[in-house]
């Protein structure tokens, strides 16, 4: 099976005028993310709408590493040569709050390789954190090894991955992996919230960006 994960992500984050979401939708199915894909590099990509949190309209795309950011290919090709209708559409005239984060993989440190071949989950609840630099350190080892783990047994919850951004704020990303957009709801969810008392200590230092955490949709490839 080809492979459609490495340890970088691309993502974008854009509200759009009610009445160009059609238009928005098409265009970034038939047109942009394709043209995106032909960036080597680029593995795989996903399209999600907001159940809960925003910006609404997510793309999300998967890359081989974060460095695929910084190649003459996607600089050349993507970064510094907008089309007119994407400039308008991501930045523009109907967009507005308008999010675009390289991030490079900092949990799992290993990526099976069965979940290296894996196509976008149907349903993505993440969070844009950030830490002080005082407990930064204590706050990794806790994400990592007390604070995840619980939630990966809960009903529904297909996997978790965590970035740091390369270039852009907030510096951490958590990304879980839902079967269905009620798995936070699940009573088991909130006994893991709570599962490890280090979580009273850590907790109250992070900050959630606007709209963070938010509940997403796929809708793109159907």
């Amino acid at each position: 099976m080809a492979k459609t994960r490495g340890t970088g992500l691309l993502m974008v984050w854009v509200d759009i005028d009610p009445a160009h979401e059609t238009e928005f939708g098409n265009w970034y199915d038939e047109e942009h993310t394709p043209h995106l894909l032909r960036v080597p590099g680029f593995l795989s990509a996903g399209r999600y709408v907001a159940l809960k949190g925003a910006p609404k309209h997510l793309a999300l795309y998967e890359l081989e590493s974060a460095e695929v950011l910084r190649s003459a290919a996607f600089l050349d090709e993507v970064r510094f040569r907008p089309t007119a209708r994407r400039t308008a559409t991501a930045g523009g005239a109907i967009g507005r709050n308008y999010l675009n984060n390289g991030y490079r993989q900092i949990f799992p440190m290993h990526t099976h390789p069965i979940e290296m071949t894996q196509g976008p989950a149907p349903f993505l609840q993440m969070g844009r954190i950030d830490i002080p630099s005082v407990v930064e350190d204590e706050f990794n080892d806790w994400y990592n090894t007390a604070y995840i783990p619980p939630y990966l047994a809960v009903p529904g919850c297909l996997g978790a991955r965590r970035y740091v951004a390369i270039e852009s704020q907030p510096k951490y990303l958590t990304l879980y992996e839902f079967a269905n957009p009620t798995v936070s709801e699940h009573p088991d969810w909130e006994k893991a919230r709570d599962a490890n008392p280090w979580s009273k200590r850590i907790r109250p230092y992070m900050r959630h960006d606007v709209g963070s955490p938010g509940v997403y949709r796929r809708v793109f490839p159907a």
